[in-house]
């Protein structure tokens, strides 16, 4: 999937002109984050994984049980401050 992504992201910045350049890299630099932690969200499918990952990240049991049982969809959950707050920029660029 990341392979696919920078194939694409070199394709726009390649097609876009230097002066649109700064909005658009920000706009798809947050856009692209929001879709890591919606990936890594889905991929997490049982309740049970959502929990205990959750809790690895920092979250406290009542905290990871809460949001893991949310019935919201998959793009809504990564756009949440919980999942943000966990899923932090450092923590991604780890990956």
């Amino acid at each position: 999937m990341f392979e696919e992504i920078h194939r694409k992201m070199r394709g726009w910045l390649q097609y876009y002109s230097i002066g649109k350049l700064t909005n658009f890299i920000q706009r798809l630099d947050k856009w692209l984050r929001v879709r890591i932690r919606q990936y890594i969200w889905k991929q997490w499918k049982k309740f049970k994984t959502k929990v205990t990952n959750l809790q690895k990240l920092g979250l406290s049991q009542r905290d990871a049980y809460v949001f893991a049982s949310t019935r919201k969809g998959y793009w809504r959950t990564a756009h949440s401050k919980t999942l943000s707050y966990s899923l932090t920029n450092r923590k991604l660029e780890q990956l």
